[in-house]
């Protein structure tokens, strides 16, 4: 884990991410606030983000919007991926995060996943003390949350 500027991991997920979203002329939409630090593996936030970012593309409708936001709350910072896209049944949320259950649809242009990414990101997640989870409605849109732990809080000047 290093000391990471969360904007600086967005920004770069986002860079990487804006070709797909053109392909379907979706508007990414970054609310992410500045001075926020976390003690994470850069590469590992930076796949979270990528995936999470991805999905949300893969999912979204043409035209449609994706917004990565944050917020600090105490100790710990909150990211979210939100879209305007399809959506996810109630009954199969549960059916992300779990090996088991082997869950994978088609996105709005009939692309493909492995269903295997958002386990990824879980686990990824967790190793850094923190949570991920789904909120969703059918036909409204799908916002996956995570948090980690925060570093130094809001001080860009704080040294690690």
């Amino acid at each position: 884990p290093e000391r990471i500027k969360l904007i600086e991991a967005v920004l770069t997920s986002v860079d990487l991410s804006k070709h797909l979203a053109s392909l379907k002329n979706i508007t990414l939409i970054n609310k992410v606030e500045e001075g926020i630090y976390l003690s994470a593996d850069r590469n590992m936030l930076e796949t979270v983000i990528r995936n999470l970012l991805g999905n949300a593309i893969k999912f979204t409708n043409e035209n449609g919007i994706i917004e990565i936001s944050s917020k600090s709350i105490n100790e710990i910072i909150e990211v979210v991926v939100a879209d305007d896209g399809v959506g996810i049944e109630e009954k199969n949320i549960d059916k992300l995060f779990q090996i088991e259950q082997s869950f994978s649809i088609h996105g709005t242009n009939s692309e493909t996943g492995t269903g295997l990414g958002l386990m990824l990101c879980k686990e990824f997640i967790e190793k850094h003390g923190g949570k991920i989870w789904v909120e969703s409605e059918v036909g409204k849109g799908t916002a996956i949350h995570f948090t980690i732990p925060n570093s130094s809080g809001h001080n860009p000047s704080a040294v690690m």
